[in-house]
């Protein structure tokens, strides 16, 4: 990463709490820098914070407000919200900023912090280049006088607020009477909000992941580990389960046989019936190079695009912008659904998914199967220091696989934005192909990561 982008990554900026970037004092000149970057005009500037329920929040939400109140800015914290909740609250306010303390999906040990314009978009990467710039300068113009410091408040309604919100994306006249639902909030932001607007349309709900302790966010529940929600599903006979991740701006579901259901068909389902209705903008539905081939099958046959972008909802939310669209997604279960807000909601998405099983009167395990995925293969490869993608060996592998898989399948390999990991992935018409690929080349890659890093060492020597 070059030095213009020290501290932003692919989502905000992350890492382990209480070791820079993501201690106290990080976060106190990131409320400075981007307080003075927002700090525009004669008004009352504000700022709405939120968080989710990881232990280190009750660390980078103080210095965070400090900094903000140093620049000049007015604080409204929310506490524990949604990412998406916090979106809509910095529009809803008309505040200048809105700030998320999360790691999304990562363990407790993690945590990170995204910001939003006043417009409830994430912010681009020339933005927060310049916060960057900023924080990495001399901060002394960016502390205001005495007399212009900002102030402290909380707002008290602001879960009330998002559940409104979110209820009103349920279609009227619909219920949810006569539904048994299992939701997994993941120990996370939505462990109050979810299981609430579920119950209040009308839902059997069955809680799970709503104890938060600090320690437990994402720990073997919500979305990444979906396992045990599914056999739930089973168990208690249960019409569908909804797994949020810790920040609740994302989703799986698990169908009433315990089939998880992710992204890519959540995508084809809502695109699906947007279209039938007359919804859908543009031509077509926004998706990164990680969905499926049988997705963008899919959309074909309807003659429907499926507009690619790199990992990242930002980058979906962009291409959504570029093209007039109004569903985008990710296949990791980032839904962006404007008509009802402007970044990810696992909760909306989900009530979505719920309209068309009370509409179409069919059970999960037909509703949301659209299509049949091809077979795909992700394999994560650990690494220290440089990048093990800049290696001959790894570019010419990469190149004969390609070559190899031709137009009936693909090869996608890419480094996570958030920590040192390679995510191999490939798909074709086979099972015994993609195992071939992905399985050959995270061998190799490991062993020319483990290589690099040894001449690292005896060169040190």
């Amino acid at each position: 990463m070059s030095a213009a982008r020290r501290f932003f990554g692919t989502d905000g900026i992350r890492g382990v709490a209480n070791k820079a970037p993501m201690d106290a004092a990080t976060a106190l000149r990131l409320g400075q820098a981007a307080g003075r970057y927002f700090n525009r005009g004669t008004h009352r500037h504000r700022v709405v914070i939120g968080k989710d329920t990881r232990l280190s929040g009750y660390m980078l939400e103080p210095a965070l407000t400090a900094g903000f109140i140093g620049a000049g800015m007015d604080v409204v914290i929310v506490g524990p919200m949604p990412t998406p909740a916090i979106a809509m609250l910095t529009r809803s306010l008309r505040a200048d900023l809105g700030v998320m303390i999360s790691a999304s999906h990562n363990p407790y040990e993690d945590n990170g912090i995204k910001l939003f314009g006043p417009d409830g978009l994430k912010l681009s990467d020339a933005q927060e280049s310049e916060i960057e710039a900023l924080m990495m300068g001399d901060l002394a113009a960016a502390l205001v006088g005495p007399a212009r410091l900002g102030r402290a408040s909380r707002l008290e309604d602001a879960p009330g607020r998002y559940i409104e919100h979110a209820k009103a994306s349920f279609p009227r006249g619909l219920t949810l009477e006569g539904l048994r639902i299992i939701v997994d909030c993941a120990n996370g932001a939505a462990y109050r909000a979810a299981p609430t607007v579920l119950w209040e349309l009308g839902a059997e709900v069955i809680s799970v992941g709503v104890t938060p302790d600090g320690f437990n966010i994402n720990k073997d529940c919500g979305s990444t580990a979906p396992g045990r929600l599914a056999e739930m599903v089973r168990e208690r006979r249960a019409d569908l389960g909804i797994a949020l991740d810790g920040d609740a701006d994302r989703l799986v579901l698990a169908d009433e046989k315990g089939q998880i259901i992710d992204g890519d068909q959540i995508l084809a389902l809502i695109g699906q019936n947007w279209h039938r209705a007359g919804r859908l903008k543009g031509d077509g539905v926004v998706a990164t190079v990680m969905s499926n081939l049988g997705l963008e099958r899919f959309f074909e046959k309807q003659k429907l695009a499926l507009h690619r972008t790199k990992v990242g909802d930002r980058y979906v939310g962009e291409r959504m912008r570029e093209n007039g669209c109004n569903v985008g997604g990710e296949q990791s279960g980032h839904m962006i659904l404007t008509d009802f807000g402007t970044t990810g909601d696992g909760l909306v998405a989900a009530l979505q998914v719920l309209a068309a099983l009370v509409e179409e009167e069919r059970p999960a395990s037909e509703v949301c199967h659209r299509f049949d995925p091809l077979p795909q293969k992700l394999v994560n490869v650990r690494y220290q220091g440089r990048s093990p993608l800049a290696d001959a060996q790894v570019k010419e592998a990469i190149e004969a696989a390609e070559k190899k898989l031709g137009g009936g399948g693909r090869v996608l390999i890419r480094p996570s934005g958030t920590e040192p990991v390679i995510r191999v992935m490939a798909e074709a018409e086979s099972e015994a192909q993609v195992d071939e690929t992905v399985d050959g080349l995270a061998e190799l890659i490991r062993a020319r990561a483990a290589a690099l890093s040894a001449s690292r060492k005896e060169d040190a020597a």
